[in-house]
């Protein structure tokens, strides 16, 4: 896996064991998992991190980093994922998620307008949560795994790779 492109933008860990609120933590941030570029931790953190970016939750960051820390995957880019649900995406990833849950449940999708509004929550939110929570559950499940299998199958494809190169070299150093 090219690590050392994902390691330039990666933060360091001590600053971020530094920040303020972190140290309520402990020890729990002193896990080596939670900052390692190795293949069982960044395809855990992809499935962590594309599960959470799919749930209708406010503090999706928060929510990530107890995540990662739980799973002991790579915190950086568990957090980092959840950004695949920002303000310009999720409207139509909820929509697409409410008509996901519509069918599962078989209900028939209602027409609503959104309003960002305590209102609107009190009484329309109401009425389509139930789909909405099924639909980005499920949602969540198939993008959170789609992406800890490609980040498995890449890294192996990738250590293959290296490893062919590895060995052609020194099939052509021991040939001369």
């Amino acid at each position: 896996m090219p690590r050392n492109i994902i390691k330039r933008w990666m933060p360091d860990p001590s600053k971020v064991r530094s920040l303020p609120g972190v140290s309520l933590l402990g020890t729990m941030m002193h896990d080596p998992n939670l900052f390692h570029m190795n293949r069982h931790s960044v395809s855990v953190a992809f499935f962590v991190g594309l599960f959470i970016a799919f749930m209708p939750v406010l503090g999706q960051i928060p929510l990530a980093a107890l995540g990662a820390l739980l799973f002991r995957c790579n915190l950086p880019i568990t957090v980092g994922l959840i950004w695949v649900s920002n303000p310009l995406t999720f409207p139509f990833i909820f929509f697409a998620t409410y008509k996901l849950g519509a069918r599962l449940l078989q209900i028939h999708p209602r027409p609503f307008e959104f309003q960002m509004s305590w209102d609107w929550f009190a009484t329309e939110f109401l009425m389509i949560w139930e789909p909405l929570v099924l639909g980005c559950f499920m949602a969540g499940l198939f993008f959170g795994c789609l992406g800890f299998i490609t980040i498995q199958w890449t890294w192996r494809w990738h250590v293959i790779q290296k490893w062919k190169q590895r060995s052609k070299r020194y099939k052509a150093r021991t040939q001369k």
